[in-house]
């Protein structure tokens, strides 16, 4: 698709460029479980701040080992609600399993959304990471790779294509056509990690890849030919690279930047360098993540847009 029309994907996606947004919850607690009170006021202020994306995640399943049960509410209804509590922030999903879901189902949904919040949605999609959640569904984990493609294919035709024939392991479609269609004819979709995926199939055929936090080094040398496969399979296409953050940001401003299996910890002046890297490198797009905070999120969302969204958003 053109992307490039689109204002969810515009106004966090751009060549050269990093922006910046918060993964739902807005909370920091912990375990597996988080407070879900404050979930709509903080997610407005967010908005208020100047946080171009907010990332809603698809976890069926609480898994206590697993450790995260994302915002805990599924992800279609809360898209919904917080698309009517919101006005111009991307909505973007990191990751909507789509190896536990039929396609028509999360096309008919990601069209609805995408229609009633004025193309807002980004559609990160995954073949999921939660062993325990693939018997649930009855989905043998080594089909998954196969799984991912077919579902992949099947939603992105039903998104965009009137009255498609589509004959596929997980149906056929004849003489029926899902309505809504998206507002601009279809939805950016976003690989997540490998899915079971080539690099190369994710770069010709998604519109983006959303991937995790590594070493600068190893990003550095990933996104290069990150962009080399893009330009291989659409020439003169932008696609973006995206990363979650998981950060602890420091109250001392100079405190040095340090590793941990939960994300960074971190000053600010140390944040805005580590980000300023990562746009050298190539990074378009980093979602913070603010479980593992030690301060009160309140004071660390108004300080990053304080001192730190406007050094980037501009």
């Amino acid at each position: 698709m053109d992307t490039s029309r689109h204002p969810g994907f515009r106004r966090i996606f751009a060549e050269n460029r990093l922006t910046l947004g918060l993964m739902l919850p807005i909370e920091a607690y912990e375990g597996d479980l988080p407070p879900l009170e404050r979930g709509i006021e903080r997610i407005r202020r967010a908005e208020e701040l100047g946080f171009r994306a907010l990332w809603f995640r698809d976890v069926p399943l609480r898994d206590p080992e697993f450790g995260d049960t994302g915002q805990v509410y599924d992800v279609w209804v809360y898209l919904g609600y917080v698309a009517a509590h919101t006005h111009s922030v991307t909505l973007g999903t990191a990751s909507v399993v789509i190896t536990l879901r039929h396609p028509l189902h999360v096309a008919k949904a990601a069209a609805s959304v995408d229609r009633l919040s004025g193309g807002r949605l980004v559609l990160g999609v995954a073949s999921g990471d939660r062993p325990v959640e693939f018997p649930a569904f009855c989905v043998e984990i080594d089909d998954i790779p196969e799984r991912f493609r077919e579902s992949f294919f099947y939603l992105q035709r039903a998104l965009e294509e009137e009255f498609p024939v589509i004959d596929s392991p997980l149906g056929r479609l004849r003489g029926a056509d899902l309505v809504p269609k998206p507002l601009l004819g279809s939805i950016p979709l976003l690989i997540t990690g490998q899915s079971g995926q080539t690099p190369e199939w994710i770069a010709r055929h998604g519109d983006g890849w959303l991937y995790y936090p590594r070493h600068p080094l190893f990003l550095e040398r990933l996104i290069r030919r990150w962009r080399e496969w893009a330009a291989e399979g659409e020439p003169g296409v932008f696609k973006p690279f995206a990363q979650p953050l998981p950060l602890d940001l420091a109250e001392d401003p100079d405190t040095p930047l340090e590793k941990s299996r939960m994300g960074i910890r971190v000053g600010r002046h140390g944040l805005v360098e580590h980000l300023e890297h990562l746009r050298r490198i190539g990074v378009n797009h980093v979602i913070i993540g603010l479980k593992g905070s030690r301060r009160p999120v309140d004071e660390v969302m108004e300080e990053l847009a304080e001192e730190v969204l406007p050094r980037f958003h501009m």
